[in-house]
């Protein structure tokens, strides 16, 4: 996140973040990766676990991108390949209880045009995750976090298979 004078905001600062300097600095960094994503603003969420009484915390974005993740692979049918986004899989209901800036439409699609997936709140609706492109910068299918993650799932099984057929004729008859 950054102000609107360009100054990067950490967590334990209360000034506004501006969309279009965030958007403009992060393109500066020139990051081109199908293996990254950014997700755009920083969420307040239910710390329930604290000991001494529940209450809300300021968190970096990804923390809601983590649940997200989570919620499309524990719901139904779950699994890498489904998008971690959108009203059902990119749900942060119960988990989010706001964020440090509240995105228009044409900055959700100032965001999601500069890869970088917004989190938005839609009226009568809760926070969710509204997009899943990854920081690659040309156009392909691996642009999408969800055909990433499918990718990398499918290479840990051929992994697996591979080291027990691999070495499992390595033996002195063979050799």
């Amino acid at each position: 996140n950054y102000d609107k004078d360009g100054d990067r905001i950490f967590l334990d600062q209360s000034a506004r973040p501006d969309v279009d300097q965030t958007i403009t600095r992060i393109n500066r960094r020139n990051l081109d990766s199908n293996y990254a994503a950014a997700y755009f603003p920083d969420v307040v969420i239910v710390d329930d676990h604290n000991l001494n009484a529940v209450k809300n915390i300021k968190a970096p974005a990804s923390v809601a991108a983590v649940k997200a993740l989570a919620t499309s692979d524990t719901s139904r049918g779950g699994s890498p390949w489904f998008a971690p986004a959108g009203f059902n899989r990119g749900a942060l209901t119960g988990f989010v209880v706001n964020t440090n800036s509240r995105l228009k439409t044409s900055d959700r699609d100032d965001l999601y045009e500069a890869k970088i997936n917004p989190i938005a709140n839609f009226p009568n609706e809760d926070y969710v995750v509204w997009g899943q492109k990854t920081l690659q910068r040309s156009a392909s299918s691996l642009d999408r976090v969800n055909v990433r993650r499918m990718l990398l799932e499918v290479k840990r099984v051929i992994l697996g298979i591979a080291r027990r057929l691999l070495f499992k004729r390595n033996n002195a008859a063979l050799r």
